[in-house]
């Protein structure tokens, strides 16, 4: 009996490894970070080496400190940060350059434009997406006419392009595949069909040959090098990190919703068996695929969540870690009005404003560092009242509660101002890993370790609830201050 599930949990700022048991506990981890490299104001790149060697280091890292060998694993998931593009030689495995990141703004003026040429609603119809830089598209188009001689080569079938999960996928095992669920990140995927789409193709001028094989979110897919690891191990999970954290909530049924605080904060509601079609710019994509059984979600996705915090740290050094932020919000009662709009990469759901940028306003002389350490709180939690009334309009259902995870959830005083503004409960559970989480079970479903929903659903374990404690006055009151503030912050960079 294979006794462990390896899930790799490659993100934005950081690649963990983290080992899970059979009762969906934590068994081990390891984690290192990578560079964040910025050229230009607004542009974001990754180098994909570093990923992967960051990948491949906390891999074997996390093995030999808990003594467990390869051949104990049933199998590996990935979960990936989403949308991020890669392009690489497939004789060689090398990149062409840098990785174009999620968050990178550089395609913002081609967006522009392909909405000016009334494309924006045959896009969203075929992809359930809203046309943005922050899809894979414009990011693959963008590296083929900037790479000299790219484009040729990628006609020649001489190159590769994937999501990290592909990147990561081909390292391991030398296969080129994705999921449905990250395919349908890429703005290239026709969301009804589950299929690469030509006619989104030939919009982008994306030449087929570079894209890889869209598998089954669980199930073996591939095996592991044997070099790498020792033996061969079945990869048998795949699902952007937003899907995976949803499925390791046990978000299985219509109607259940999470939410993750990472370097973002993505709210994703689980809509059935069929696509819905949103009315408030909000995105419809794959959740997963398993067999003939796909679930699909509606997102909300919001650019700068634990990035925000990363700024109070980095940026303006009013603390020396992340972690001592409630300590220092929690020292003002409110934040004296002032107001933190944090669109500092542009705005996501439900506005998609890639020219807004970041903005504090309300300063007075008695302002202080506090103020702002609880204001960039109170910003955050905004951002997600508005995608949340979005996604209960969308659906036709109101939340109950909220699933929470992720790294920012550690924040006692963000989560009860979250359920404060938002007006219902909001749920932490023992395990806040579950990117890496959803990522194990969709593996350990995929080999036959767990049985099916319900078991895994039996090890999904309340920490706390927050319950809302603020009045429907004040909680007004709050939201039409921060649409104040917002309306100022929007359209900063516009020509």
């Amino acid at each position: 009996m294979r006794d462990y599930i390896l899930a790799l949990d490659q993100g934005t700022s950081s690649s963990r490894a983290v080992l899970f048991d059979r009762a969906g506990r934590v068994a081990g981890m390891a984690q290192q970070a990578f560079r964040q490299i910025f050229p230009q104001p607004g542009w974001v790149e990754h180098c994909p080496q570093e990923i992967w060697k960051s990948q491949l280091t906390v891999m074997r890292q996390v093995l030999v400190q808990q003594g467990v060998a390869a051949s104990q694993l049933a199998a590996i998931g990935i979960a990936n940060q989403r949308e991020t593009t890669v392009l690489w030689d497939r004789a060689t495995g090398l990149p062409l350059m840098n990785a174009i990141v999620w968050q990178d703004r550089r395609t913002a003026d081609y967006c522009e434009s392909l909405r000016g040429d009334g494309l924006e609603r045959w896009v969203s119809e075929k992809t359930g997406l809203v046309i943005d830089a922050y899809f894979s598209a414009t990011k693959l188009k963008w590296m083929l006419e900037h790479i000299p001689g790219a484009r040729q080569r990628a006609e020649r079938g001489e190159l590769a392009f994937g999501t990290v999960d592909t990147w990561l996928a081909y390292k391991l095992t030398g296969a080129h595949i994705t999921d449905a669920g990250n395919a349908s990140r890429t703005m290239l995927f026709n969301l009804h069909t589950r299929i690469w789409d030509a006619d989104l193709l030939a919009l982008f001028d994306i030449p087929p040959a570079l894209l890889p094989q869209v598998v089954d979110s669980s199930g073996v897919a591939a095996h592991t090098l044997p070099e790498l690891l020792g033996c061969p191990v079945p990869l048998a999970g795949i699902a952007g990190d937003q899907q995976a954290a949803t499925f390791g909530q046990a978000c299985h049924r219509r109607g259940s919703a999470k939410n993750t605080f990472g370097t973002g904060s993505f709210m994703l509601m689980n809509v059935g068996a069929e696509p819905v079609a949103s009315q408030h710019k909000l995105l419809s994509t794959v959740g997963w695929t398993r067999g003939k059984e796909t679930s699909y979600l509606l997102e909300g996705s919001v650019f700068m969540a634990g990035a925000t915090l990363q700024w109070l740290r980095d940026g303006l050094g009013i603390v020396d870690d992340v972690g001592q932020i409630d300590a220092l919000a929690a020292t003002v009662s409110d934040a004296d009005g002032v107001m933190l709009v944090p669109a500092f990469t542009g705005l996501g759901a439900p506005h998609w404003d890639p020219f807004a940028r970041g903005a504090i306003l309300g300063l007075s002389r008695g302002s202080g560092k506090a103020h702002i350490a609880r204001a960039a709180l109170e910003g955050i939690a905004c951002q997600n009242v508005d995608v949340l009334a979005a996604i209960e309009r969308d659906a036709g259902m109101a939340l109950t509660e909220l699933r929470v995870d992720g790294g920012g959830s550690r924040s006692d005083m963000l989560m009860q101002l979250q359920a404060d503004l938002l007006g219902v409960p909001v749920v932490r559970p023992v395990n806040i890993e579950t990117t890496a989480l959803g990522a194990a079970q969709l593996a350990g479903l995929g080999v036959g370790y767990w049985k099916g929903l319900d078991e895994l659903e039996s090890h999904w374990l309340v920490e706390r609830c927050f319950e809302p404690a603020m009045g429907r006055d004040q909680r007004e009151q709050q939201m039409a201050q921060w649409r104040r503030a917002l309306q100022r912050a929007t359209g900063w960079l516009a020509p």
